[in-house]
């Protein structure tokens, strides 16, 4: 056993670890346990967690959960047996349903297009983490520390890590509910940064928007047909022969002023950052790898070069804090450009014609800053989350004032500190439409919060029907994206029927009139790590009815999403949600939207972007009780910066009540030091499926008088 773990393990005696092998509790019911064979130099310091896990009290008597450790066929081994009946959730993103229960997962991150590869069982991230909850509504979760290549499988009562490496410590951590086990994992793994609030907004992609004066017209399109959004993507056609940090000479070659006419309309522009550098003596990204000696080795120490998009290419290898610095100075010029957000793609990381199209597991990585060196075997699943680590120091660097947003194909358990993600290169199929739900939804449950899958199907091309009935639900994912191949149909939502581009639009309205709502769900997520996009069981703990219901899905606490081709749910509150709808004619694709009782949500008057979106202005979704009692929360910010950070910002509780048909809902500012200008309110009561409309207010409260 190592000194460190001792150390760890403060009072405890050898004598005693040996029998308890090595286990401590923290003072919020969290156990860990060190196999006797545990060599910390092959595992720590874990990327896992904000801050190592310390040694309260010795692991009690009663403790239930408790791994046993083994070796065998050269794998490392920890088994949890659980007892009573038992819901697994979490694994991260993986294909399936969202309850585990019976399955076995991969850790190891692979690019899969169309989840072809293992039918999806292992894809561009591994999050070494499962949830139980019990019967009682109790639940418990699982973190395996290990980054080596390893599997998960779920039995209905025994949870099994296999790893390919050295034997690996593993955290149980205890709560009474779902909902206090993702706060208790966030506790330990950090919170995700409060994102801008342009990325929450609507996003078109293609790969690729080219020329510049495509992604120009692209723009001009989606003002042209009154589209919401905020965000137009450059995939890798923007580069100069795909070398990263570049511009084409002839199809971009002047960005600052694309990016300057899209700012003008009110988009934000993402560009992609890959991570193979192309190898070419005067290529100045090349050039500095080289000098510096920061490339990702071989086995027998030289760098290694693999063929990606440019060809031949170098790797940098992340581990090392000097790598991770010289990569953010590189973005400094790139974002000058006008440039606000990164996309850091091919991350896992993906190599044309090699194994598993990745690098051979014997390439070597050499750490530092207490990490040690070792091989690609180990590494390899971190590879992404050391990239957008690298990635969002360098925004950091380069815009100080502003909230960095990088989204990645690949990370891992505790890799939502740096980054978003989306699910990858989906397949424009119904069948991936469907299974879209349980792995955002699965993402959730594993501690990143701010996910979506490519709406629309990237791989191949969808029709007009999928694109709507996709964007219909997926406007209510945290991450909302159209994305499609180079060589498909276009798919943005002109490019078909008039029906399917006022789907489109009708569905994209929603989301940016309930933006207030969105913000405020993502606020608490940053807060104490609630997903933005939650299971129906996380409702009611209690409703077993509950437990496999992963077509419909819960945005934030109070709307329940029931998209329309998935029938009859199992619902929350015995049918108590009332329905509604925010427009006056819906069309066969919208979703039905629900809300809780005794739950006030807030919304803003329909604007084309964030950047014009309001909130002195709030329509007031109003759902009473049984007792004629609603609340709700509205969160507000400047939308990006930092200023929130020293108390500029408000909270706001949102009161009403029914009394005699009398409908009063009063403002409350209960934190922050944000001044927001004189306020107008209106009342929507929300009940059998209708929503009455009070007439517009000044102030801070209002009143409407409820019709029969």
């Amino acid at each position: 056993m190592t000194h460190r773990v001792i150390t760890f393990l403060g009072s405890l005696t050898l004598a005693t670890m040996a029998m308890a092998q090595a286990a401590f509790v923290t003072d919020n019911k969290v156990a860990v346990f060190y196999p006797p064979q545990y060599d910390a130099a092959q595992h720590e310091p874990s990327p896992i967690f904000e801050h190592e896990p310390k040694a309260i009290h010795p692991l009690p008597a009663q403790w239930s959960l408790t791994p046993r450790f083994s070796q065998r066929d050269g794998k490392s081994i920890a088994q949890i047996t659980v007892d009573g009946q038992v819901d697994f959730y979490g694994t991260g993103e993986v294909t399936g349903p969202l309850r585990r229960n019976g399955r076995t997962v991969g850790l190891w991150n692979i690019d899969t297009p169309a989840y072809s590869v293992d039918g999806g069982s292992h894809l561009y991230q591994s999050h070494p983490w499962v949830m139980g909850v019990r019967a009682d509504g109790s639940a418990f979760g699982i973190i395996a520390d290990n980054t080596w290549r390893q599997s998960i499988t779920t039995d209905n009562h025994q949870v099994t890590f296999e790893s390919l490496g050295p034997a690996f410590r593993v955290v149980v951590i205890e709560r009474e509910s779902p909902r206090d086990l993702m706060k208790a994992l966030v506790e330990l793994t950090g919170t995700m940064s409060l994102p801008p609030l342009w990325s929450l907004g609507y996003q078109q992609c293609r790969f690729s928007y080219q020329p510049d004066t495509q992604v120009m017209e692209i723009a001009d399109q989606l003002r042209k047909h009154q589209i919401p959004s905020d965000v137009i993507w450059m995939d890798i056609d923007y580069m100069d022969g795909y070398k990263i940090f570049t511009f084409n000479p002839k199809e971009f070659s002047r960005p600052k002023a694309l990016n300057d006419y899209l700012h003008q309309k009110h988009f934000k522009a993402v560009y992609m950052i890959d991570p193979g550098v192309k190898v070419e003596k005067g290529y100045f990204v090349d050039d500095q790898g080289t000098a510096g000696d920061y490339w990702v080795k071989d086995k027998d120490g030289k760098p290694f070069v693999g063929d990606v998009w440019p060809g031949p290419c170098h790797f940098p290898d992340f581990t090392r804090p000097d790598v991770r610095m010289w990569w953010a100075t590189l973005y400094k010029d790139f974002m000058a450009t006008g440039i606000d957000g990164v996309w850091n793609d091919m991350n896992e990381p993906a190599v044309f014609n090699q194994h598993e199209n990745t690098m051979p597991v014997d390439n070597r990585h050499l750490g530092g800053e207490g990490l040690s060196a070792g091989p690609h075997l180990r590494f390899h699943n971190v590879f992404g989350l050391n990239m957008v680590r690298a990635s969002r120091q360098g925004l950091l660097l380069a815009n100080p004032q502003k909230r960095p947003f990088i989204l990645s194909r690949s990370n891992f358990l505790g890799g939502h500190r740096y980054a978003a993600t989306w699910t990858g290169d989906n397949l424009s199929s119904e069948d991936q439409m469907k299974l879209s739900v349980p792995m955002s939804l699965t993402l959730g449950l594993s501690g990143q919060p701010f996910n979506g899958p490519d709406i629309g199907g990237f791989c191949e091309s969808a029709t007009g029907d999928l694109l709507a009935q996709w964007t219909a639900m997926g406007v209510f994912f945290p991450f909302v994206r159209n994305h499609s191949i180079k060589g498909s149909a276009q798919q943005e939502p002109w490019a078909f029927t008039p029906e399917v581009l006022d789907a489109c639009r009708t569905a994209i309205n929603r989301r940016y009139m309930l933006m207030p709502y969105i913000y405020t769900a993502f606020r608490e997520a940053s807060v104490d790590g609630m997903p933005v996009m939650r299971p129906l069981f996380m409702a009611d703990e209690h409703d077993l009815s509950l437990r496999s219901e992963d077509r419909a899905f819960l945005l934030g606490s109070d709307i329940m999403v029931i998209p329309q081709w998935a029938g009859k749910v199992a619902e929350p509150g015995q049918g108590t949600w009332q329905a509604f709808t925010l427009e006056n004619q819906t069309d066969k694709y919208q979703a039905v939207l629900k809300q809780r009782p005794g739950s006030v949500v807030p919304m803003a008057n329909l604007a084309q972007s964030t950047t014009d979106m309001r909130t002195d202005s709030l329509t007031l979704l109003v759902c009473p009780d049984s007792e004629g009692n609603a609340s709700g929360c509205l969160y507000e910010d400047d939308g990006d910066g930092f200023s929130y950070r020293t108390g500029d910002y408000l909270v706001t509780k949102l009161d009403a009540s029914l009394r005699k048909k009398q409908l009063t809902v009063s403002l409350t500012a209960v934190e922050g030091k944000r001044t927001v200008a004189t306020r107008y309110l209106r009342i929507a009561y929300v009940r059998k499926g209708s929503v009455q409309y009070s007439a517009w207010q000044k102030g801070d409260s209002a009143t409407m008088k409820i019709r029969k």
